[in-house]
């Protein structure tokens, strides 16, 4: 094989993902696919004594193909491959794999990307992300050029939905749950973004046709609407224009929406408030502290609202702060007793649960807590805010397609931190995972660069609309002097 595979030599924060046709093809992700095969034997077999991979894919263009296609190559590495019956949320893998004990999965899919992106996820037997070292050891087998040729066999397909969708309903009553939203007049909009959640959530209700629980975008797009599937504000208008008119005559309406590869979650309330996971896990840690009467840590990465600490503290748990990506949260978890993780993208993960995020999961946790309190959302979130805001948050993606420059641009902000921003003074600045500048209590900014997309990230918390977006602004002036 004449290519260069330094494409393929770099993971991200979860997996490797490239743009359909060029970079991700069936020559590179053949590569991936053994390299992974063979890296998932040599560091699990002695611990299940099983060679069985999961093979599972979402709703993107050619996924389905892309993943039967790779089956010839796990094949070849001496394992067992078994493809997921139909496509399949990545939570739905990991906790899959994580109770029959299979070796790992290989998920084609790339969250919650572009259209035009695709990807693989690689999950351990442990049922979350490998870690960095293990993709490290992917990259060298890569680079060494492991190449083995596909051997076709017949092959067996799980459906690993059904399973998924089971085991979620065991651990809530979904009958009284419904029953609840029901006498609270309430009306809850689910929003798949045309995504693997798809056709979920009237499985989990059991079709209820009350007109309570209902669903959007469950259609399958490989263009996704027009936007990419990740639930962001900007990308949410479909349901935001339901939630209005549907609320009337004293209904209380709220949407719920899950990315592109069902592990992401965000709100919207009754009050028509975009709420990400700088609100929601504040709410889950609130809400879940007082019914699990344990001292467990929570698990925040450095993109994470304060808030979140400030609640953690003041139940007496101890709270880590930990780089973007999942996968920083999942190693604690699998390692030690952990409460809740969370990232500000979307991921929430609950400890007695799965060290992995789960959006449908995380979206009956929400109900529940929503009837199980007889409180709407709205009303919790503004308690939380009254006791431990102001709080304000917002993100800026600059596009930034030269990686060659990401050193550079990194070493001008190392050399340049400022002693004061927008006149108030830094009082720490942070490097576990890009460049955060602190002002004080709920004042922050971040600078990061994205491990899935070629993107400078800048996040900021504070205490008032005004100086969120004051310190936005003078952060892109900032960087304006070099980029």
């Amino acid at each position: 094989m004449n290519q260069d595979v330094s494409v393929i030599t770099k993971f991200g924060t979860d997996g490797w993902r490239g743009i359909i046709g060029f970079d991700f093809n069936i020559e590179n992700l053949s590569q991936v696919a053994v390299a992974a095969s063979q890296e998932l034997y040599h560091q699990f077999f002695h611990d299940v004594k099983t060679k069985k991979i999961l093979i599972g894919y979402d709703r993107r263009f050619m996924a389905e193909d892309f993943a039967k296609a790779i089956i010839p190559y796990v094949y070849s590495c001496g394992l067992e491959p078994i493809l997921s019956k139909s496509y399949v949320t990545t939570p739905s893998c990991s906790l899959f794999i994580k109770d029959f004990k299979f070796l790992g999965a290989l998920i084609i899919t790339a969250s919650h990307n572009p259209h035009n992106w695709l990807g693989i996820k690689i999950k351990s037997f442990k049922g979350c992300s490998v870690d960095q070292s293990f993709t490290k050891a992917i990259e060298k087998r890569i680079r060494l050029g492991n190449i083995k040729e596909p051997k076709n066999f017949k092959y067996q397909t799980l459906d690993v939905k059904k399973y998924h969708l089971e085991r979620i309903k065991s651990h809530f009553d979904i009958e009284n749950i419904l029953k609840k939203l029901k006498d609270m007049n309430m009306r809850i909009f689910f929003d798949s973004m045309h995504g693997s959640s798809a056709n979920s959530i009237q499985t989990l209700f059991n079709c209820d046709e009350s007109n309570t629980i209902n669903s959007i975008r469950e259609n399958n797009d490989p263009y996704f609407g027009g936007n990419p599937p990740e639930p962001l504000i900007n990308y949410l208008n479909d349901l935001k224009t339901i939630l209005k008119t549907e609320a009337k005559n004293g209904i209380k309406t709220l949407g719920i929406v899950f990315d592109g590869d069902g592990d992401r979650i965000a709100v919207i309330d009754e009050k028509g408030r975009y709420c990400s996971t700088q609100l929601l896990l504040p709410y889950f840690i609130n809400y879940l502290g007082k019914e699990k009467k344990n001292s467990y840590p929570v698990l925040k990465t450095v993109s994470g609202s304060d808030i979140i600490t400030r609640i953690t503290e003041n139940q007496n748990r101890e709270i880590f702060e930990l780089p973007v990506g999942f996968k920083f949260i999942a190693e604690k978890m699998i390692n030690e007793k952990i409460f809740i993780g969370g990232e500000e993208s979307g991921g929430v993960g609950f400890g007695d649960y799965l060290p992995e995020r789960d959006a449908l999961f995380a979206a009956i946790v929400l109900l529940n807590g929503i009837t199980a309190q007889s409180q709407y959302l709205y009303e919790s979130l503004d308690e939380i805010q009254a006791e431990y805001g102001p709080s304000y948050y917002d993100r800026i993606d600059i596009y930034f397609p030269d990686h060659s420059k990401k050193n550079i641009i990194k070493e001008y902000i190392f050399e340049n931190i400022p002693t004061r921003i927008c006149d108030h003074p830094v009082i720490n600045v942070s490097k576990v995972d890009g460049i955060k500048l602190r002002l004080d209590d709920n004042f922050w900014i971040l600078f990061r660069f994205s491990g899935t997309e070629p993107l400078l990230r800048l996040y900021c918390e504070a205490p008032s609309k005004e100086f969120l977006y004051k310190t936005l602004e003078w952060s892109k002036n900032f960087l304006n002097k070099m980029i």
